[in-house]
């Protein structure tokens, strides 16, 4: 269950002991160190011991485990629980999926749980052991970084959503491919997908808007130093542009949803008046027809020598004439 454990001490790692509850009071101990405990997806008796050693809410504790959470940030006496979304998009199946990471800050450790995929926390970890200086904030910064690389990733997920979008725009608008079935069908499934992007990005705004002191969030949020807060604020400055350009998307495909139902209207409607031209074309000799085709005794023309020629005439005249017309006309 634990996948790294870590003292951090002046920005740098350290060994420390193999056990962390040794670790945690050792970090403790020395009062300018913390300790960095990563998890992936651990049972409830695993989790059970990590719970008693770092005074973990039962509240937060069962959030952490049971995983489906929205993104936010709860504050308890003994620590601060935060919850992210990481998002992967694959382009092969057009489908946004999401993990989870929960984030336990408190006096002196930062304890990081994660479900699903999307979320290399490693690579994060990696990154900021590079920046001492950054690091030398201490569990803030284990916050800020992973705050920080999963809304980054999200622009990318943003841009490569626009790509696709914009394939799908021209898919809708093309001679061929408008009127589809499957087109309909990618078009409900890309929307889905903005859907599932929004539930992981629009929530966290307001929890990172606390950390950045923005607005109404003026009150300091326990175990985040205050000279972390320009740090969030450039990480909420990012999520802004991440839910303003999902606002986009959403707008663009329901504008390209009502143009494709526009343009099937529109097919159907021509198919339509094709089908009435050849069906009003079919009736003119079928009139005649009928009519020459009574069986009276006294009818005009019934005994003419060219009645028949005649008759046969008028109608391929009329035929010829309906054609024309309804062809001027765009009917057929």
């Amino acid at each position: 269950m634990i996948v790294d454990s870590a003292i951090y001490r002046d920005g740098r790692r350290t060994d420390g002991p193999a056990d962390f509850s040794d670790a945690l009071d050792e970090a403790r101990a020395t009062g300018d160190a913390f300790l960095w405990l990563g998890l992936h997806e651990p049972t409830p008796a695993e989790f059970a011991h990590v719970r008693e050693e770092f005074g973990l809410h039962p509240l937060a504790v069962e959030d952490a485990l049971n995983a489906h959470q929205r993104p936010k940030l709860e504050v308890y006496d003994d620590s601060l629980f935060v919850v992210l979304k990481p998002v992967v998009y694959e382009p092969e199946g057009d489908t946004v999926s999401s993990g989870e990471v929960m984030l336990f800050l408190g006096d002196s450790f930062v304890v990081t749980v994660r479900h699903g995929g999307g979320a290399p926390l490693g690579e994060v970890r990696h990154r900021l052991e590079a920046e001492p200086g950054l690091l030398s904030n201490g569990p803030t910064s284990a916050l800020y970084a992973i705050a920080d690389a999963i809304v980054d990733h999200y622009l990318d997920v943003a841009s490569e959503l626009q790509t696709d979008l914009e394939e799908l725009e021209a898919e809708v608008f093309s001679p061929d491919g408008g009127g589809s079935a499957a087109t309909a069908s990618r078009i409900y499934t890309f929307k889905r997908q903005i859907l599932a992007f929004r539930r992981a990005t629009g929530p966290l705004a307001a929890p990172l808007g606390r950390l950045a002191g923005l607005g109404p969030f003026e009150t300091p949020v326990p175990f985040v130093s205050d000279t972390a807060r320009p740090f969030f604020r450039d990480v909420s400055d990012h999520l802004t542009r991440v839910n303003e350009s999902v606002e986009g998307l959403d707008r663009l495909v329901s504008d390209i949803l009502s143009a494709h139902l526009a343009q099937i209207s529109v097919r159907q409607n021509d198919d339509m008046r094709k089908i009435s031209s050849w069906a009003a074309m079919a009736a003119v000799p079928t009139l005649i027809a009928g009519i020459y085709g009574m069986n009276f005794d006294h009818m005009p023309e019934l005994h003419w020598v060219v009645s028949y020629p005649a008759v046969i005439l008028l109608m391929v005249l009329l035929e010829i004439g309906l054609y024309r017309l309804f062809k001027r006309n765009g009917w057929l």
